[in-house]
């Protein structure tokens, strides 16, 4: 590494930990003040607040969403786009046991830390808020909308258990199976019914029958949403969601096609009538980056993080659908004991510790020292560009 690079990384550092109370406070501020996907703001405001205070230019309301927001850093000209990203929405029940107070923060941090030294740097610096992990796809939303069109890396941590680095995620979409039968008394008249609660029962046996002949990176999960109305009336309408993932977008396809077989033969077998409806935004699968992680690592290895090598289950976000249109990363940085799982009352109270905090600030500081990297070495950028279009 130059010194140039060295000495810069030691003002990133410098100018992020001036500035880490600001970043704890509005990080406790957003965790105590939770917002579910799409209404996010008061989040948004106040992250956006900050941005413009620090004399980033802010554009809200992108990809039709109120509560998307584009910064850009003062200083720059020419060459690569890095983009920050910041997720604020919180679960129904749990708020932020997913810990999107210390992703939004992260990259406030991150892109407040690289703008910092951005007159000495060749490209350009963002942050962006992207709204609806959680179920909503705020980031494809975003792609459409051709936000992620000047963007050439883009960047984000998330906290978990485990310090990780080259984790990916899979793909997933989810099914909706509506079946519709006739409804007759259960005991006086049963002949005269088509239930469509069997329809539902018997999809379920077929996806179980299905799961031996499935890859072990794929996941097959679902859920009985309307099982009738009483015991003596024959279902004329019962349905069932799913959530099918998995590890390659081809993978997905297939399972995709496959698990909607299951659903036909219920309803064939049965006799009722099946309406499949594809929810929402489909995530692709998240592939990270491996020169561009190998840069996160190694700044977070400088911090004196430890950075695991971990083999195991993987949930999906929609930063797999920008790590398909430009090189991206999505390391994990430990907040809670091993084990913790996410999405649980225990990860929500190490989203608001000390701990969490702690980390927000070495993963603020690990993006925008990686951005230095990018930005400081043609010869970086070149081999992350070049992975890319390999992969």
């Amino acid at each position: 590494m130059s010194e140039k690079l060295r000495s810069l990384k030691e003002e990133v550092k410098e100018e992020l930990d001036g500035i880490s109370g600001g970043l704890i406070d509005l990080g406790r501020q957003i965790f105590d003040n939770p917002e579910l996907k799409f209404e996010e703001y008061r989040a948004m405001e106040w992250l956006t607040e900050e941005l413009e205070e620090r004399g980033f230019t802010v554009d809200r309301g992108l990809g039709g969403m109120d509560t998307a927001f584009l910064a850009r850093c003062p200083s720059g000209g020419e060459g690569p786009t890095i983009a920050f990203l910041s997720e604020y929405d919180a679960l129904p029940g749990l708020g932020h046991a997913c810990g999107h107070n210390l992703i939004a923060t992260i990259g406030l941090g991150a892109g407040l830390g690289l703008c910092s030294v951005m007159d000495r740097l060749d490209g350009q610096v963002l942050v962006v808020g992207t709204p609806a992990e959680e179920g909503g796809g705020g980031k494809i939303e975003l792609i459409n909308s051709g936000v992620f069109d000047e963007v050439d890396v883009a960047m984000m941590v998330h906290p978990s258990d485990r310090t990780l680095v080259g984790r990916g995620s899979l793909g997933v979409q989810e099914l909706e199976f509506d079946f519709y039968g006739e409804a007759a008394h259960a005991s006086a008249q049963p002949e005269e019914g088509i239930n469509a609660l069997d329809a539902v029962i018997t999809t379920f046996n077929n996806v179980n029958a299905l799961r031996e002949h499935t890859k072990e990176s794929s996941r097959i999960h679902g859920i009985i949403t309307d099982g009738g109305e009483k015991p003596n009336i024959v279902p004329e309408h019962a349905s069932a969601r799913f959530y099918v993932r998995a590890a390659e977008p081809s993978d997905l396809e297939e399972l995709l096609e496959k698990v909607k077989n299951c659903a036909e033969a219920g309803a064939l077998a049965t006799g009722a009538e099946l309406e499949i409806t594809e929810e929402g935004h489909g995530y692709q699968p998240m592939e990270p980056n491996p020169v561009l992680a190998d840069l996160v690592k190694d700044n977070f290895e400088a911090l004196g993080e430890e950075v695991e090598d971990y083999e195991g289950g993987m949930g999906s976000t929609d930063m797999g659908d920008v790590s398909q249109k430009i090189p991206a990363v999505h390391p994990y940085i430990r907040i809670a004991e091993e084990d913790t799982p996410s999405h649980s009352k225990a990860f929500a109270e190490a989203s608001n510790s000390d701990a969490g905090y702690s980390a927000m600030l070495t993963a603020a500081k690990a993006l925008a020292m990686a951005g230095v990297d990018v930005l400081g070495s043609e010869e970086s950028y070149r081999r992350i560009v070049e992975s890319f279009q390999g992969d």
